[in-house]
């Protein structure tokens, strides 16, 4: 059997330092600590990637949302577009009995009058909208004529608007009659 040398000095010193045997560490604490490191990443994992995963999918439908709210957008614009052409707010204006106007005339700030008026071009019998506005069909229906421009300022159903009808309008045929 082989002994083991004996140390003096410094040496011998140095060696009471150290334990007097040979020692195992204990195992059970630091596989303990290493499972459950190793799970606590896996769960810290698991739980991000399930969070990236919803808001991945959150994502999607709000630019599917997108999508559709500025197909509807663009939809709407094409609308505005088509209903402000000068040619369809022209087709309209007669559709509601409009004429163009005649030249203006402007006021100064000095209450001069600048530029002579003209009155709008009178309206043809067949050039009569096809469509009228509401407040012309239910006059028509109360008076029993076609009706007539009101004179500024008066409303619909003033005695000024009443009295004077059209006298070249006729009156409209009523189905059922």
């Amino acid at each position: 059997m082989s002994r083991k040398p004996e140390l003096k000095g410094r040496a011998a010193r140095l060696a009471r330092l150290f334990p007097a045997g040979p020692r195992q560490a204990a195992r059970t604490p630091f596989v303990l600590l290493v499972v459950l490191l190793l799970g606590g990443g896996l769960i810290g994992l698991l739980v991000l990637n399930s969070a990236l995963s919803e808001g991945s999918f959150k994502m999607d439908d709000l630019q599917k949302d997108t999508k559709s709210l500025t197909d509807e957008e663009q939809a709407l614009q094409r609308d505005i577009d088509s209903y402000s052409a000068p040619d369809a707010l022209q087709r309209r204006a007669r559709e509601l009995g409009m004429v163009p106007g005649g030249d203006p005339a402007f006021l100064d700030p000095d209450g001069t009058v600048k530029g002579v008026p003209s009155p709008a071009a009178q309206q043809s019998v067949q050039e009569a909208p096809a469509v009228r506005p509401p407040e012309a069909l239910l006059l028509s229906q109360t008076i029993g004529s076609s009706p007539s421009p009101a004179p500024s300022g008066a409303p619909l159903d003033s005695p000024a608007r009443s009295a004077s009808p059209d006298p070249t309008a006729t009156t409209p045929e009523t189905p059922g009659r």
